[in-house]
């Protein structure tokens, strides 16, 4: 068992409530095309693709949204996505990296979003490779620690998983990325329920806030990731589990 890092936690905890908003659809149907471009339309060879279907498979996008937005992707119905996708790096309130991952058709307008978003919120735009070296890319699947022990979860390992992290109120199950699906399949094999399962970029070093910064920058990651562009955002911070019950509250 490593030490408790919370990010799956506090993860976890944000994503229900940003489920309240409803489901992101646009930008879920958009990483599968993205994907689909990138490695083909067959999620048997195409590992990112799989993680983006299923994806959308556990926020209920309907069966022909997916393939629809697999068809785009390949240009087989010689509609071809025109969308990079462009990680960009920066920091937040208190001194937190970040990782912001968009996916856009259009550069220019992107970059002057999120350099005006981390402006707003007390943030600024870094230089590539000024913050990635604090992130490691990983697959992580979290688990709800009220209903299983360390020793249920054992299989993940035998699958392949590299860790197993108490983190607060959950297991944070960490695999390389090929891994998840394999790792993912061998937990549903043993009746284990699955909060969710995604590939990240997992800090290697947290840093712990207070209160007020712990705000300004959950503001932050809300007004970042209200952008239609922006897929995911990655950050290296550490909350105290009551304080951010009383943030997402």
């Amino acid at each position: 068992m490593s030490g408790h890092s919370k990010w799956a936690s506090i993860k976890h905890k944000k994503a229900v409530v940003d489920a309240r908003r409803g489901q992101a659809f646009t930008k879920l149907a958009r990483a599968i095309s993205v994907a689909a471009r990138e490695g083909g339309g067959d999620p048997e060879t195409n590992a990112a693709l799989a993680n983006a279907v299923q994806k959308a498979r556990d926020a209920s996008m309907p069966k022909d949204n997916i393939e629809r937005a697999i068809v785009k992707g390949t240009g087989a119905g010689g509609d071809g996505a025109a969308i990079e996708t462009i990680l960009y790096e920066g920091y937040g309130p208190g001194g937190v990296a970040l990782l912001i991952e968009a996916m856009t058709e259009n550069r220019n307008r992107t970059g002057a979003d999120v350099r005006h978003l981390l402006t707003k919120h007390g943030g600024a735009l870094g230089e590539p490779g000024s913050v990635g070296y604090l992130f490691d890319k990983r697959g992580v699947i979290v688990i709800d620690g009220s209903g299983y022990t360390e020793e249920d979860l054992l299989v993940a390992i035998d699958a392949g998983a590299l860790d197993i992290v108490l983190d607060d109120d959950v297991f944070e199950i960490v695999t390389e990325p090929v891994d998840l699906r394999t790792v993912r399949a061998a937990l549903e094999a043993a009746d284990v329920t699955i909060l969710s399962a995604d590939i990240v970029q997992q800090p290697s070093v947290r840093v712990p806030l207070e209160e007020e910064d712990a705000i300004k920058l959950i503001r932050l990651v809300d007004a970042l990731e209200e952008n239609d562009d922006v897929n995911e955002v990655h950050a290296n911070f550490d909350v105290d589990p009551e304080v951010l019950e009383r943030i997402l509250a």
